[in-house]
């Protein structure tokens, strides 16, 4: 005998509790937090209850990315939180025609610069931007400076996967090749690498092409097959899951602050999150690059190409003592395999991005060395 089964919906039964929101003025951190109270008056942080905007209000950086006003509908939208961040970030960068891609490439000082070319190439999943104060500095200190935003990263062409560019180490080391040409730099330069994936193919790039390297400075990248690997690149390996994770408007902000010791101002967050905010091209091309990686292949060409009797043009590791990705130990396993050759510099108060977490070190170390 058939039974009909009538569902009807029943209210939800929630705590009864009033949200209030309050101005904190901070000098080193953000303009403003917005704080919940419960109906008693006490803060309840560290009362684990459902949030919708979970994924982004457990990080410090990330709770200005979407507040919770007594009245949400007046906050603005998408569109109007672009308009307020569109055009930040570019400094001294402009957009730069290379075969089919379209690079941002940002550049200070001139090709009469006395002390010579300084080429920097960032790591996953950020962008040039987090050169910008090392570059002018730099500038000043009298070498020419070029920082290229990554294919796929930051303000650069993000071409679909199977559409002309599918994130492989080869096509990355080509489209670097392409870009040098049309940007003149002359052989040899300096070198500056630093971070995951696409930091790591930035020195298998240098270890295929040791002539045209004067100097090479490596900032907090993983060099030995110890190298542990972020929770972030295992997750974007994971189907369903991954394409998941790399739609996260502020990912890149998440991960710099995760292995920093530091939080990021409003006004830079601002920068790492626009490329994400503004389309899935950053994310899809991250989720790419990340799943074609092989990391422990890729760290043993680095640990063995730069090997004593291997390598022997000079190399600095300017090494961010507070990393949460990578130990000192990495940097120091590294230097022992070619002691001639690696210079180590411990630079404390940074993190994994030195040149964002504490730039004037990073400039100190590099003027030095070069």
């Amino acid at each position: 005998m058939a039974t009909n089964l009538l569902l009807t919906p029943q209210p939800l039964a929630f705590s009864k509790f009033s949200v209030s929101t309050k101005k904190v003025a901070i000098n080193s951190q953000r303009a403003t937090r917005f704080v919940a109270k419960a109906s008693g008056g006490e803060e309840k942080n560290d009362e684990k209850g459902f949030t919708p905007f979970g994924f982004v209000t457990d990080n410090p950086s990330s709770r200005s990315a979407i507040q919770l006003p007594e009245s949400p509908a007046e906050d603005g939208n998408v569109g109007q939180m672009l308009y307020r961040i569109e055009d930040k970030g570019k400094e001294y960068g402009s957009y730069i025609k290379s075969g089919k891609l379209r690079w941002f490439v940002r550049e200070t000082g001139s090709p009469e610069s006395r002390r010579g070319t300084v080429v920097f190439l960032h790591g996953a999943p950020t962008q040039s931007y987090s050169y910008r104060v090392v570059m002018s500095q730099m500038s000043d200190a009298g070498f020419h400076c070029f920082a290229p935003d990554w294919i796929g990263f930051g303000f650069s062409d993000k071409p679909q996967p199977g559409y002309g560019f599918d994130y492989t180490e080869k096509e990355f080391h080509l489209a670097l090749d392409k870009l040098l040409d049309v940007l003149e730099v002359k052989s040899p330069f300096f070198l500056v690498v630093q971070g995951f994936v696409v930091g790591s193919y930035g020195l298998t790039w240098a270890l295929k092409n040791p002539s045209k390297i004067s100097k090479l400075a490596i900032l907090n990248t993983p060099l030995t097959v110890s190298s542990p690997v972020p929770g972030l690149f295992q997750q974007l390996r994971i189907p369903l899951f991954g394409e998941f994770t790399s739609q996260n408007a502020v990912i890149a902000e998440r991960f710099i602050e995760a292995g920093s010791p530091y939080v990021l101002k409003l006004e830079k967050a601002d920068v790492y999150r626009l490329p994400y905010l503004a389309s899935s091209g950053p994310g899809f091309a991250l989720l790419e690059a990340a799943r074609k990686i092989n990391f422990r292949d890729i760290s043993s060409q680095i640990a063995d190409g730069f090997a004593s009797g291997r390598w022997d043009k000079p190399v600095l590791v300017a090494w961010g003592l507070a990393d949460k990705y990578l130990p000192q130990t990495i940097a120091e396993e590294f230097r022992k395999q070619n002691l001639s050759s690696v210079e180590l510099k411990l630079i404390e108060g940074a993190g994994h991005m030195p040149q964002e977490d504490w730039p004037e070190k990073v400039v100190d170390a590099l003027r030095m060395f070069f």
